[in-house]
């Protein structure tokens, strides 16, 4: 029971960062780091931000199997085939949320703004609830995660390093295509510098171990 609730609370986890993604994407003022290459892909092609995310999950996935080669174990193998199932699920999410959310147009800067706060606390919350059960984790996180093993480096450096790199991707991509920068603007650097304090805040004042195992203890009451 308390591993299927920790599953549960994790695939809640997702869904709260797809809508939060989509929620930014619908600010128009801008995208996530982490999907950055994707909405831009999705500018220019018929796939659909949830399939983008998924292919770029998979590249995501492979680079993890050539990053522990040598020195991975069976638990590193199963933590990163079990990443392929909930891409496809967080894949499944984000292309929910776009259809739902499809009307969503902002009418001035200010409901722009009110729509990327909304998209940063979404995405905030399902990181934490992501982070709490500690049962998996998604595949950019994971490629950050065997990349600092590897090479011996910080997490948190890397993961910056990361970031960057997919949002200078994405400019370029889009130059290449449009010859403008599309996807990345002001809300991507919001999202990515507010993000985490949200996190922080909910994991020590909302997200808390108690809450989550008041949360048990009701649904073990109506099962």
């Amino acid at each position: 029971m308390k591993l299927i609730l920790r599953y549960t609370v994790f695939i809640i986890g997702l869904y709260f960062l797809s809508l939060g993604i989509v929620l930014i994407v619908k600010s128009s003022l801008g995208t996530t780091p982490i999907s950055s290459i994707n909405y831009v892909v999705t500018l220019h092609t018929p796939i659909t931000l949830g399939v983008a995310t998924f292919l770029i999950n998979v590249l995501l996935i492979a680079g993890q199997f050539w990053l522990i080669r040598g020195f991975g174990t069976r638990k590193d193998y199963m933590e990163i085939l079990l990443q392929l199932p909930l891409s496809l699920l967080f894949a499944l999410f984000i292309d929910i949320n776009m259809a739902l959310f499809s009307g969503l147009v902002p009418s001035d800067y200010v409901a722009a703004l009110c729509c990327l706060a909304l998209g940063c606390v979404s995405q905030a919350t399902g990181v934490a609830l992501e982070l709490k059960p500690d049962v998996a984790i998604m595949s950019g996180e994971g490629f950050v995660k065997y990349a600092a093993r590897r090479y011996r480096r910080d997490f948190g450096k890397l993961k910056v390093l990361f970031d960057v790199t997919l949002v200078s991707t994405a400019i370029l991509l889009s130059l290449c295509w449009s010859g403008q920068i599309e996807g990345v603007r002001e809300g991507t650097v919001v999202a990515a510098l507010a993000t985490g304090y949200i996190v922080t805040f909910l994991s020590r004042h909302v997200l808390t171990h108690a809450a989550l195992r008041r949360v048990g203890r009701i649904c073990h009451a109506v099962r």
